[in-house]
């Protein structure tokens, strides 16, 4: 008796090991297949993380913490806001923002409505 229990207990955590469950950070909208795309991530410098206190700013791009007037490969960190980062290279400046898919309204202004797939 006691190795046929065995035997279901070690049979259930097989199958519960296996279980694929959905990821809790992933928004509620947002749809599965597109976590677990590994080219969803865009090219280039990603920002991760912003720390803004009254004596310091810095950011979190590409897992590298720089400071406000800090390197970032061949560019200058330039301006640290809450939701973005710019970086001067030469005479051009690249913003990196901390949610880009979010988009700014004016008041008044409805977002658009997502296109669910059928």
């Amino acid at each position: 008796m006691k190795a046929l229990l065995l035997a279901a207990l070690a049979a259930f955590a097989g199958i519960a090991g296996a279980a694929p469950f959905a990821d809790p950070t992933r928004p509620p909208n947002a749809p599965a297949e597109a976590a677990t795309q590994p080219d969803a991530t865009p090219a280039g410098p990603r920002l991760e993380s912003v720390l803004i206190a009254p004596d310091r700013r810095i950011a979190v791009i590409s897992g590298q913490q720089v400071k406000l007037g800090g390197k970032f490969g061949e560019g200058r960190v330039v301006r640290i806001t809450e939701t973005e980062v710019a970086i001067r290279e030469g005479g051009a400046t690249q913003v990196l923002r901390l949610l880009p898919e979010a988009q700014r309204r004016t008041k008044g202004q409805r977002p658009e409505k997502a296109k669910v797939a059928k």
